[in-house]
């Protein structure tokens, strides 16, 4: 457990690393100084060339490209994320600010991808009709495709804005979270539900199955006492990885429906090239995503006591 345990964590940092240094790297490369688009063309036209470079001094934006890695390194590690380019709030009270929607919505979504996901994939698996099976499993295909801003739109123009039922841009609320929940779900399904089907179609095959056939265990007992969790460890894989990929999903969806969270403040801030925010935002994103997968491999031991950590961790 403690060999583990260490190395996730030596995985852990080392993605962490890697996630500040090449978002670090990609936003230097970026066209534009953050300085200059802080101030706006108004402003910059009123200073002189001393002025600018004396406020870009201040902000340390004329140092060489190491210098500025270093000093940004240097401050993760003491625990400081530094302060916003744009407005000088502390980078961890901006991400403490934008995380509780994002985690409502985030959340929501994936109790829609669940429910949506189990529903298609168990009656798919489950009905004896060949045309429904069909048309359920094209149901995944077509989620997948769909563009999540454009079933956005389509919530929207329908739920909001001809039949009234629910708010459109900015709600807050239980009530403002259902169209954003089920816009951002739809393509999580879709993944769910491909899996999950393909999983238990495989498991319902094997011999063991035929074995308790033979034992006169009923189809139903067989289905969801022991197929559906020997084909829940996939599925589970599955779930982690759209977990940790929700924070993508999300900076569409809180633009569409026009509400404040991390994909807000991360569009924001590349936009206006505010490279303490963005790498705030993309190491939080980065430690979900560790911290999911521990979960989910801790997890695969609960479910399949077959697998030991340390095999896992091989």
């Amino acid at each position: 457990m403690s060999r583990f345990l260490v190395r996730r964590v030596l995985h852990a940092l080392i993605v962490l690393w890697l996630a500040f240094t090449l978002s670090f790297a990609v936003l230097f490369v970026v066209p534009g100084d953050p300085v200059e688009l802080m101030l706006g063309d108004e402003q910059l036209r009123q200073l002189s060339a001393e002025q600018l470079a004396a406020i870009k001094a201040e902000f340390g934006t004329d140092r060489p490209f190491v210098v500025q890695y270093l000093d940004q390194l240097g401050g993760l590690l003491r625990g400081d994320l530094g302060s916003s380019y744009q407005n000088g709030v502390d980078v961890t009270t901006l991400l403490v600010q934008a995380a509780p929607s994002t985690l409502a919505l985030a959340f929501s979504a994936l109790v829609v991808g669940l429910v949506l996901g189990f529903g298609i994939a168990l009656s798919a698996a489950l009905t004896h009709r060949a045309w429904l099976r069909g048309l359920l499993l094209a149901l995944p295909p077509l989620s997948a495709s769909l563009p999540t801003f454009w079933v956005g739109l389509v919530l929207l123009q329908v739920f909001s804005f001809q039949l009234g039922w629910l708010p459109a841009f900015g709600a807050r609320g239980p009530s403002g979270i259902v169209l954003p929940a089920i816009s951002l779900g739809i393509p999580i399904s879709a993944a769910i539900a491909q899996v999950l089907h393909k999983s238990l179609t495989t498991t319902v095959a094997e011999p063991y199955a035929d074995v308790l056939r033979a034992k006169g265990v009923g189809h139903l007992r067989l289905f969801f006492r022991h197929a559906l969790r020997n084909a829940s460890l996939p599925t589970l894989t599955t779930v982690g990885l759209v977990v940790a990929g929700l924070l993508g999903g999300a900076v569409l969806t809180e633009t569409v429906f026009s509400r404040n969270g991390l994909g807000q403040l991360a569009a924001t801030a590349v936009s206006q090239k505010d490279v303490p925010v963005v790498q705030g935002v993309v190491l939080l994103a980065a430690a979900v995503f560790v911290v999911v997968s521990l979960i989910v491999d801790l997890l695969y031991t609960v479910l399949d006591p077959r697998i030991r950590l340390e095999k896992a961790a091989a």
